[in-house]
């Protein structure tokens, strides 16, 4: 990138936390004459590069939206089909997360999984645990309203309990019950294949994010369409709802 590249005002050119809405995997195959499967197959390879992107570029968080709440209503088949292919990534993609340093974690419901890839993804939580560089996160069976309701009701109990009371509840507070509370909350929000929606993903944690859609179907998105996103975001002017005046002085 030149210097002469304008930078966004008063944040680092970096997003610290990227999350990523992978669409299109269904378009791909359908536009080579494939089984959906054969689409699923080819988004978990674009994982690899676009992660080793963000990872050399300094970006510390990765999250990416792999099975969503509503996905469940897809034909059974085709929900089989992910399951497998999810318990085949992480077979064959953490040790090698692992032996770059990259940090594995899971956002979302568990209960409807079976057994055996819980099983999995604990696995890949305890091995990679205390790596430092980038982290992954998968988000599956997860839902922006699930989360939110499901911080209400942690909330709701320790009011009942007597640990908290109503009036201490506030937008700090409210934000440590959500997933990824340690986290920063995503700067920039990538959704692939030309759709302009975020689809009930991390709706709280996105409030300022910076959105960025790309026509690319996700199989395609490799490190170029990866680093023309970042190069994107390097542009933008972060205000979080404030205004600049025009001829103020950044601060």
């Amino acid at each position: 990138m030149s210097d002469s590249t304008p930078q966004a005002a008063s944040v680092p050119s970096v997003p610290r936390h990227v999350a990523i809405i992978m669409d299109g995997n269904n378009r791909w195959a359908k536009k080579r004459g494939l089984r959906s499967s054969s689409g699923h197959r080819a988004g978990v390879e674009a994982i690899r590069p676009v992660l080793r992107v963000c990872r050399d570029s300094g970006v510390e968080v990765v999250t990416v939206f792999a099975f969503s709440s509503e996905n469940w209503q897809r034909p059974s088949m085709e929900v089989r089909a992910l399951m497998r292919l999810f318990s085949h990534y992480l077979d064959s993609e953490v040790q090698q997360l692992h032996k770059d340093g990259v940090r594995v974690r899971f956002m979302g419901q568990r209960e409807q999984l079976s057994a055996a890839l819980q099983e999995r993804m604990a696995r890949s939580e305890a091995l990679t645990r205390n790596n430092t560089n980038t982290q992954l996160v998968i988000a599956v069976d997860y839902g922006g309203q699930w989360d939110i309701v499901h911080a209400a009701r942690q909330l709701a109990a320790q009011v009942q309990r007597g640990e908290l009371t109503a009036e201490q509840i506030d937008i700090p507070r409210f934000s440590e019950a959500l997933s990824l509370s340690d986290l920063p909350n995503p700067d920039l929000c990538i959704r692939t294949a030309g759709e302009q929606r975020i689809s009930n993903f991390m709706l709280w944690q996105l409030a300022y994010s910076e959105l960025y859609f790309s026509p690319c179907l996700w199989p395609d998105f490799g490190e170029a369409e990866m680093t023309a996103a970042l190069q994107a975001y390097a542009q933008r002017d972060r205000r979080f709802g404030s205004r600049r005046d025009a001829g103020q002085p950044e601060k």
